[in-house]
């Protein structure tokens, strides 16, 4: 399939130029070069970039993507989450993405929010500040005051950045189609992977439902001293403008953060991953990006948590196995942890499961000999994830993005608190989990789920039992096969017989001295030729591909 016969090509031709202008300034052409690029062929030359040797390739990768804009950005961020993916330097370099953006003009910003909300930004806020304290890819904070006096933070969509997205992720789902037609791309789901992130760049552009999120979360954690979360000002909000109440304290993000809070760091950090794993595995609903630039110590050691643009939900099903592959890593069960992983990922065709389940052992040896207080989680999961990526192991894009936050959180805890093991408080849950499974309501709403399925079933067989047995006795019964790349081996059993026909046939003319003869037969000389010709264009297909003799 070639890259030009993509829709998206036409209709986005400006910014199909300006991409392929940026991978080439920072080196990065190699990425399109086995699809179809005839037109793109002098951009993808052209361009220099004196630094490229000396800088590594994931870095490169991460410029060239911050220098694309919002779309490319978000989806660098959703990346990081995917190292059985992407390979765990490129999801670490990938984290580092900024979405600081230049600000749109105090003009742009007023005129945003008078169209947004219906009425003059004099009386929305008594003051409004037009220098925002933030911006970044898809909204710029500005700080505001209401008739009352309450502080506020006012989120503003940027001019032009639905259309920018628009046509990029356009852009995005095409460059996921091509990769689906690559075998080796083909297992990751390319095209899942981008659907996916449509639909979360189109939450993330509308306002309210990121205000509908913080509600929720509000409800559930509604009275615990550890945790803030702003609240919305519902009627000054709407689809391109979230005012949120405004939170004073010191951002972890802050380079003088130690010495803009006298809390204890400590429990401060024990009781944000107190709330976290609450929020995995109680609630269901956790806060997926606990960066740095996300938390805040608020006085007496409260945590402010920010920006809920990015959003988790987990099933039950989902929990039970997170639950299952940490309980296997704690407790040292590597028969337990192979299962796991191979319920939860998709497994590739040739996986070898000697090797995986003797890696998977090795893995728990590792880290079953470190003591609790010593425990490395973030490290364990990093290893998980080179561990499955190596064996071709795709895991679901819900558990990779657990997973990842598990890993953040800890770097998150540690930068308050170096001696914080989250190990220590996950431990003490498993008897928790346990209860939790044992529950008499849960197993019933299990039992109701698995009668309903068998119910179905029940129904469903009898009528599917006639059918087949209907098209049995008609002569109509099709069995359909679905074979995967046996084209090319067609293709040269073909032209082998071919070729043993020629050399056959050149064999016969030339011992009947068919005519016309110039010494010898011209038809079976011709032949003869012919069949050489063919017989190196076979060759030259099988070295391609791999010698007969090769394992």
């Amino acid at each position: 399939m070639k890259l030009s016969s993509i829709p998206q090509v036409y209709r986005n031709a400006n910014r199909w130029r300006e991409i392929l202008a940026v991978l080439s300034k920072h080196g990065l052409a190699d990425l399109l070069g086995r699809f179809d690029l005839p037109f793109a062929t002098r951009l993808l030359r052209g361009g220099a970039n004196n630094d490229r040797p000396s800088v590594r390739r994931e870095e490169r990768i991460r410029r060239a993507m911050e220098e694309l804009g919002p779309a490319f950005i978000k989806f660098g961020q959703v990346l990081a989450t995917r190292p059985d993916l992407v390979g765990i330097d490129l999801a670490d370099e990938l984290s580092k993405l900024q979405t600081a953006a230049p600000a749109d003009s105090p003009e742009v910003v007023r005129q945003a929010v008078e169209a947004s909300l219906g009425r003059p930004v004099e009386e929305c806020f008594a003051e409004f500040d037009e220098t925002p304290v933030a911006s970044a890819s898809i909204g710029q904070v500005h700080r505001a005051r209401l008739a009352n006096g309450r502080q506020v933070a006012v989120k503003v969509r940027r001019e032009g950045v639905e259309h920018l997205l628009r046509v990029d992720t356009d852009i995005l789902v095409g460059l996921a189609e091509l990769a689906e037609k690559l075998p080796d791309l083909a297992p990751y789901r390319p095209c899942a992977i981008a659907v996916e992130f449509s639909r979360t760049v189109r939450r993330e552009l509308d306002f309210r439902d990121e205000r509908r999120r913080i509600e929720q979360f509000r409800d559930a954690f509604a009275g615990d001293p550890r945790l803030t979360i702003p609240e919305p000002i519902a009627d000054l909000s709407s689809e391109h403008v979230l005012t949120l109440e405004w939170l004073d304290g010191a951002k972890l993000s802050d380079p003088d953060f130690s010495i803009q809070t006298d809390a204890d760091l400590a429990l401060v950090a024990r009781h944000g991953a107190e709330v976290f794993l609450e929020m995995i595995f109680d609630h269901g609903l956790y806060h997926a990006d606990p960066h740095p630039g996300n938390l805040m110590v608020l006085p007496g050691g409260v945590i402010g948590l920010l920006d809920f643009g990015m959003v988790g939900r987990i099933s039950d099903a989902l929990r039970e196995d997170l639950e299952d592959m940490l309980i296997a890593i704690v407790s040292e069960d590597a028969a337990e942890l192979t299962a796991a992983l191979l319920r939860i990922g998709t497994r590739p065709p040739e996986l070898d499961d000697d090797a995986f389940a003797a890696d998977v052992v090795d893995y728990v040896d590792h880290y079953g000999q470190m003591e609790v207080g010593q425990f490395d989680l973030a490290g364990a999961l990093t290893d998980l994830f080179r561990l499955v990526r190596r064996h071709g192991i795709v895991l679901t894009p819900q558990l990779a993005m657990l997973l990842k936050l598990l890993v953040m959180l800890e770097g998150t805890a540690k930068r308050l608190s170096p001696q914080f093991s989250l190990v220590d408080l996950l431990a003490p849950m498993q008897r928790k989990m346990l209860l939790r499974r044992l529950n008499p309501l849960r197993q019933a709403r299990k039992a109701r789920r698995l009668f309903g399925e068998v119910e179905q079933l029940a129904e469903e067989m009898p009528r599917r039992v006639r059918e087949l047995l209907t098209q049995f006795q008609s002569g109509r019964f099709e069995v359909h096969l679905d074979h995967r790349g046996l084209e090319p081996a067609v293709n040269r059993l073909v032209l082998g017989l071919l070729t043993c026909a020629l050399i056959v046939s050149g064999a016969l003319m030339v011992s009947r001295e068919v005519w016309p003869l110039y010494g010898v037969s011209t038809p079976g000389v011709v032949s003869f030729a012919f069949s050489g010709l063919l017989g190196l264009r076979l060759l030259r297909a099988i070295s391609k591909s791999g010698w007969l003799d090769s394992h």
